[in-house]
């Protein structure tokens, strides 16, 4: 009996220590893979900053001219986790530095969201582009990052691409295939002036359906004075064609998307596209990457959403009559500048606004002290100014008053009106009889 009884405290002995044993090898594998995932966690997002802005500063594959990128980061932006910021491209070349500087600042100036531009320019505009950001105010530094590449076209092509239309204007087709990894973009001109926070028209993104890629305003909203349904001698999207000064993309639609077209019964990527689409109507075309992307979305018209015009308010909604009619009763949300009208006498009105953000200067400007206390969609700031044809442009104009400065509020959101000359931003001459073009600005709280 005793020697059972000996045998039986052995096992319990031998067995005690077996699991004695395997439960400290556990403990001991789990604090091993506890402080890996605590060193992989702590390491994770620098390597992952790292990885993403050298993404970011590439050019193309194969075949393009591939130069490094200058991607900035100013000081006092935070690096905290936030919303994504909104994306905004724009392509400089020649004289064209103070004109994107302006539109640039009007972007700062009126919205609440982080904001990434994406500056593609001359390789001598570089320098001048980074001083110019870099000696904004530093409040203005928490609300933007920069990154300004070099102008990259295909190798093969580079001086007939660069060529068409305005110098480097068609390097907005290239886009998706050279921020390979941005899902993303609002594309403007030099000559856009925002009048609204950015993020209001980049929300257009939300409202795709799950085959739009791309958003732009109509060219012309009367037929009657249309240039595409006139003058054309190609395909074009819908009545009047479509304007690409302001183009929202979704780039990794456009990357993944096989595209109908007029060459071959098969349908082409992105990639291949441009091109042969280029040989095909290069004698044909006159406004050239925009009626190329007009080309593509005749035969695409699903992929395409259409916004109003007062996102995209050119001098031909006021010329030949009032003919942009959400203008009349939104306002105009962002000011399209073409054919150098900022810098000439022919529309004083456009000349005027672009005047007042470019003398803004972010510091003590009349203008910036305005916005903040005025800048609410209760009492939106209105800035006016002389301007033609304004008896023509009902959404634009207001009452003439000899010798006194003042309009009536028309419009349903015109709360007030802040005329620039009382900011010190305009001189008024003297006249019997002023026109007087407001501009509705509403900002989001």
């Amino acid at each position: 009996m005793r020697r059972y009884l000996r045998v039986l405290f052995a096992c319990a002995v031998l067995l005690f220590f077996s699991v004695l044993y395997v439960f400290n090898q556990l403990a001991s594998s789990l604090e091993t893979v506890n402080s890996g995932t605590g060193a992989r966690a702590e390491g994770g997002p620098q390597r992952s900053a790292r990885k993403t802005a050298g993404r970011e500063g590439l050019g193309l594959g194969l075949g393009w001219r591939d130069r490094s990128a200058v991607d900035k980061t100013l000081p006092g932006v935070s690096h905290v986790d936030r919303v994504e910021p909104v994306r905004l491209a724009v392509v400089a070349c020649g004289p064209r530095l103070e004109e994107t500087m302006t539109m640039l600042k009007s972007a700062v100036l009126f919205s609440q969201r982080a904001l990434h531009f994406h500056i593609f320019a001359e390789d001598e505009l570089h320098a001048g582009f980074r001083d110019s950001l870099e000696s904004w105010p530093v409040r203005f530094h928490s609300k933007f990052n920069y990154t300004i590449y070099p102008i990259t076209f295909p190798s093969d092509n580079a001086k007939e691409w660069k060529k068409l239309f305005k110098p480097c204007a068609s390097q907005r087709l290239f886009l998706p295939l050279i921020l390979s990894e941005v899902d993303s973009l609002l594309y403007v001109d030099t000559d856009i002036l925002f009048l609204q926070p950015v993020e209001e028209i980049w929300n257009f993104l939300s409202q795709f359906n799950s085959s739009h890629m791309a958003a732009m305003a109509p060219e012309h909203e009367e037929p009657r004075i249309a240039w595409y349904n006139r003058f054309a001698r190609h395909p074009y999207y819908g009545k009047t064609g479509v304007n690409s000064g302001v183009m929202l993309m979704n780039m990794t639609r456009i990357r993944a998307k096989h595209f109908r077209n007029d060459m071959t019964p098969v349908r082409l990527r992105w990639e291949d596209l441009l091109m042969p689409l280029l040989q095909k109507y290069k004698l044909n075309i006159t406004w050239g990457d925009q009626d190329l992307l007009n080309i593509i979305f005749y035969h695409n018209p699903e992929s395409l959403f259409v916004f109003p015009c007062h996102w995209n308010y050119r001098p031909d909604h006021c010329i030949y009559g009032s003919n942009c009619a959400a203008a009349e009763q939104h306002g105009v949300y962002i000011l399209h500048g073409n054919r150098g009208v900022y810098h000439d006498e022919k529309q004083p009105a456009f000349r005027a606004v672009y005047d007042a953000i470019h003398k803004a200067s972010g510091h003590s400007s009349p203008l910036q002290r305005r916005i903040p206390s005025h800048h609410t969609p209760q009492h939106p700031v209105v800035v006016f100014a002389p301007c033609r044809h304004t008896h023509r442009c009902r959404s634009l104009a207001g009452n003439k008053r000899p010798h006194h400065y003042t309009a009536k509020p028309h419009g349903r959101a015109v709360k007030s009106l802040v005329p620039l000359f009382r900011l010190g931003l305009a001189e008024c001459k003297a006249a019997s009889s002023m026109p007087i073009l407001p501009i509705k600005i509403n900002r989001r709280q």
